[in-house]
């Protein structure tokens, strides 16, 4: 993370509230993650991270609270919010008729690059993410792995301040999951600040700094590993093992909870 100084966070959720009629999917989350700073948010299917994304990157409305993005309320000025955020979603979606370089002029476009800046910035993101060979394929012909690692070059081409990455190892083989796991983290050390969503638990425990386990909606453990950690069996402890133990003592206390039939 960036030290010296306090800063104000990059990315503020405040009271962030999504119901869906009676299901209460998101429940008054609170989360300010300052800039710098690689987070990872944990949960099982269905506890409500989907929605956090969806809220956070301005794609759905909350029911009550708010997202600011470097000070910006998504809801109230969103293009001045989208302008500083990238997103990557689990499943990317494409113009499929089109070339990778034509793909990246049009992303370009959308965020009102200088031409100049364009050409330059994309041949650096094929290189560092293996793209160049793919350059004369249309993206319908591409395989997975190689589509998400053009949606990562694609969405970092703007050089977003905060960066949301909703399950980043799809369909990546080890040599390009690592790449991508290097770069991602190289760019939070020089300032960024990235949210990552995932359910590979060993991923998170490698490259956040900070990590949320949400829960039936609701944010259950916060902290860095060693936080974590110190509220189980000390150093030795797996994310693995901290995030079943959590998972599991929410059920038993939501279960004890309820009222005997």
């Amino acid at each position: 993370m960036i030290h010296g100084g306090v800063s104000s966070p990059m990315i503020e959720l405040d009271n962030l509230t999504m119901h869906y009629g009676g299901l209460k999917a998101l429940q008054s989350l609170d989360l300010h993650i300052p800039q710098g700073e690689f987070f990872a948010i944990l949960g099982p299917n269905g506890a409500g991270k989907t929605t956090a994304i969806k809220l956070l990157t301005g794609l759905m409305q909350p029911t009550a609270g708010s997202v600011r993005i470097c000070g910006h309320d998504i809801q109230k000025v969103p293009l001045e919010a989208k302008a500083l955020l990238g997103y990557v979603p689990d499943v990317a979606v494409f113009y499929e008729k089109l070339l990778p370089h034509e793909f990246m002029h049009f992303i370009a476009s959308l965020y009102q690059m200088d031409e100049a800046k364009i050409r330059p910035s994309t041949e650096e993101l094929f290189t560092t993410f293996d793209l160049h060979r793919h350059a004369s394929q249309r993206i319908e012909n591409l395989s997975h792995g190689t589509r998400q690692r053009l949606a990562i070059a694609s969405t970092l081409l703007h050089e977003p301040k905060v960066f949301v990455i909703d399950e980043p190892m799809v369909g990546l083989d080890p040599v390009h999951a690592r790449t991508v796991k290097q770069e991602l983290k190289a760019r939070s050390r020089a300032g960024m600040t990235i949210l990552m969503s995932t359910h590979l638990l060993n991923v998170a425990e490698e490259l956040a700094d900070r990590i949320g386990i949400l829960y039936q909606g609701r944010l259950i453990a916060l902290g860095t590993m060693d936080e974590l950690k110190s509220k189980f069996e000390g150093e030795g402890a797996k994310l693995e093992e901290i995030f079943l133990q959590m998972v599991s003592d929410n059920t038993v206390e939501r279960a004890n909870a309820l009222p005997a039939d």
